[in-house]
C-alpha cells in the first residue's frame, strides 16, 4: 500500500491539471459603466482672465517670466508668450499644461530653465489658479 500512495497522489495531481484549454471566468452581467477619461478626470474650473491678471501681478510672476500682455520681461523662467509651444512639446492641451505648470511646476520643466518655480498649488486657491490659467491661455494669439 505504501508503494501505491505516491502513484495515487500523482494521479490526483494530474487529474486536476485539465486539458489543453484554459478557461477564464467571464461576467454574465455588467453593472454601471466603464470609466472614461472624461469621467475620471476632474473638469478644470472656468476662470476669469481679468482676475487672473491680478493674480499674475500680485504673485510676482512677471519677475521671472516674459509675458507681453502683462508687460513683463523676466528671463529666469520660460517665456509665457510661448506657452502653446511648450504645451505642444509636453503633448498636453494648453489649459491643462498651464494648470499643471502652476500647481506642480516640477512635473514639466522647460529645457534650458532651472526647476525653481514655487509650487503655487499649495498657496493659491483653486479659483485663483483657474483665473490665472484663464488669463495665460486667453492671451495666446
Amino acid at each position: 500500500m505504501r508503494r501505491l500512495a505516491p502513484l495515487v497522489a500523482l494521479a490526483f495531481l494530474l487529474a486536476g491539471c485539465g486539458g489543453q484549454e484554459t478557461i477564464s471566468p467571464t461576467a454574465s452581467k455588467v453593472e454601471g459603466q466603464v470609466p472614461t477619461t472624461a469621467t475620471t478626470t476632474q473638469a478644470a474650473a472656468k476662470g476669469n482672465p481679468q482676475a487672473g491678471s491680478k493674480v499674475f501681478a500680485s504673485q510676482g510672476c512677471g519677475g521671472c517670466h516674459t509675458f507681453k500682455p502683462a508687460g513683463t520681461n523676466g528671463t529666469i523662467g520660460p517665456d509665457l508668450d510661448k506657452l502653446p509651444e511648450y504645451a505642444k512639446t509636453a503633448n498636453m492641451p494648453l489649459a491643462d499644461f498651464a494648470h499643471e505648470s502652476i500647481v506642480s511646476p516640477s512635473s514639466y520643466v522647460e529645457k534650458g530653465y532651472p526647476n525653481s518655480m514655487p509650487d503655487f498649488g499649495s498657496t493659491l486657491s483653486d479659483t485663483q489658479v483657474a483665473d490665472l490659467v484663464a488669463y495665460l491661455t486667453s492671451k495666446q494669439g
